[in-house]
């Protein structure tokens, strides 16, 4: 983080500042209002493919009336939702993340709501899965369960995100596939090849050297170079659009297109219980609660360590935050974008020096613009966003030294967050796995007194979490 600013001598702390200064305390959090707006555009841009990616997931499924939703109706209603709460959480809760609808949650909607009930039913789980953690939040029991999590796992939690997000970009950009004779491997066949890879190669040592020098914006300054490159690559090379992965780079067609706002208030809350039956919607809400809860959890507490928004463990404005991210599934089931929450693209603008609400405003009016320029977002490929996820992975690597690995009581846990967070491709997961673990370990070396009894209670969640397959097959 960088210096504070300091004021010229003789004038008083609130006369040497703007109200934008004061309202964001830009002064006090060591940033400047350039900073905090590249920062926005930052996030935007790196997270700016959601937009694209939850309308082709939830396209894809169908109700069990046979329905299936538009990809003009869910682009806006994603747009739509992610610029209504990411400004909230910018004006209200002061921090630089950004809300978008979880990757995490709308596989759920589309593949296990859906099926047994009609969108309006399966967005109304959603809204509940939303007042649900707002309730938690608001008694405080959210905030108390993130305390109860011992300081070496919340590091832990920080370094996972940093090597889960890395693993997104690297995927994203072709670079790692899960197609060869390896669950994993370079490039699709074992090789790199292709000029869209070559195109986040090109991007990543760009962003590597930018950065490394010190170049102000030199996450965004890569990312429009990069997107420059792969527009003339597109144009001149015969490629397979397929190898782009979702955005082919090339100037769009028309820069407007008019939003699509039919599924707004298309809500029917208490339905899917009747439609699906009592015991299945109760599934489907408990795992969306549990994947919203401890996935944004998880980021808040790396991302918002990393924008320096901790001291002694505690998140700056937490009790805000949290409520604002339940208020994000809400606001994402009313619009039917499935549940918002904060996203792990927000350290892509932590990462470009943002440390205030104001970045996340800007994202937040980035994303409104969306529901008009959706021509626009398909500009950038994943190939010249995906370097900004990879850098920022390696500077949230860094908090792994905060944690003793000589002690074991507490190594063998970090070393569970950390893998199998990008190794499953859930944070959930990640945090689960440690929580047990730490529980099992401090148990069986009799070190109850290091133990905060709501680890208990967070431990029988995760293991029913773990074992839902073997409880849904024991009642049904």
């Amino acid at each position: 983080m960088s210096q504070l600013q300091t004021r010229p001598s003789g004038e008083t702390p609130e006369a040497s500042r703007t109200w934008i200064d004061r309202f964001f305390d830009l002064t006090g959090r060591g940033t400047t209002v350039a900073r905090e707006v590249r920062g926005g555009i930052t996030t935007f841009v790196a997270v700016a493919y959601i937009v694209l990616l939850i309308p082709i997931i939830l396209s894809d499924a169908k109700d069990v009336t046979g329905t299936s939703l538009t990809i003009p109706q869910l682009t806006t209603a994603v747009a739509l939702s992610a610029a209504l709460t990411t400004i909230l959480m910018g004006v209200v809760g002061n921090a630089p993340f950004a809300l978008a609808s979880g990757l995490a949650v709308a596989p759920v909607v589309a593949f296990q709501a859906a099926p047994y009930m009609r969108w309006d039913q399966a967005m109304g789980l959603v809204v509940l899965e939303g007042v649900v953690i707002v309730i938690f939040a608001l008694t405080g029991v959210r905030q108390l369960i993130m305390d109860a999590i011992p300081t070496p796992l919340k590091h832990a939690i920080g370094v996972g995100i940093g090597m889960f997000i890395a693993l997104i970009g690297l995927v994203k950009a072709g670079f790692v596939s899960p197609d060869g004779a390896t669950p994993l491997s370079m490039g699709a066949t074992g090789h790199l090849g292709g000029w869209p890879v070559a195109v986040f190669c090109a991007g990543l040592l760009l962003m590597f050297a930018l950065f490394s020098w010190g170049i102000p914006g030199a996450i965004l300054l890569s990312i429009i170079v990069t997107t420059v490159l792969a527009i003339v690559i597109n144009a001149v090379a015969v490629i397979d659009p397929k190898a782009w992965d979702l955005i082919v780079p090339k100037m769009p067609g028309q820069i407007m297109a008019a939003p699509d706002f039919s599924l707004l208030f298309q809500v029917d809350l208490f339905g899917g219980f009747g439609a699906a039956g009592v015991l299945t919607a109760t599934v489907v809400l408990f795992t969306l609660v549990l994947s919203g809860f401890f996935d944004a959890m998880g980021t808040i507490l790396g991302v918002g360590e990393e924008a320096g928004l901790a001291k002694d463990g505690r998140i700056h404005n937490l009790g805000r935050i949290l409520t604002i991210d339940g208020i994000g599934a809400i606001v994402g089931g009313g619009t039917g974008a499935s549940a918002n929450t904060v996203v792990v693209e927000s350290a892509a603008g932590v990462g470009e020096g943002a440390r205030t609400g104001l970045a996340a405003v800007v994202t937040g009016l980035l994303f409104g613009a969306a529901m008009f320029l959706t021509p626009l977002a398909a500009v950038v490929p994943a190939q010249a966003a995906s370097p900004a996820l990879v850098l920022v992975g390696a500077l949230m690597m860094t908090a792994v030294r905060k944690i003793s690995w000589e002690d074991m009581d507490l190594a063998i846990p970090a070393f569970l967050t950390i893998a199998l967070m990008p190794f499953t491709y859930s944070i959930t997961n990640g945090v689960g796995a440690g929580v047990i673990a730490y529980v099992l370990i401090k148990t069986a070396r009799g070190r109850f007194d290091r133990i905060h009894w709501l680890l208990w209670v967070i431990s029988l969640v995760f293991v029913g979490y773990f074992g839902i397959g073997v409880i849904e097959q024991l009642f049904s």
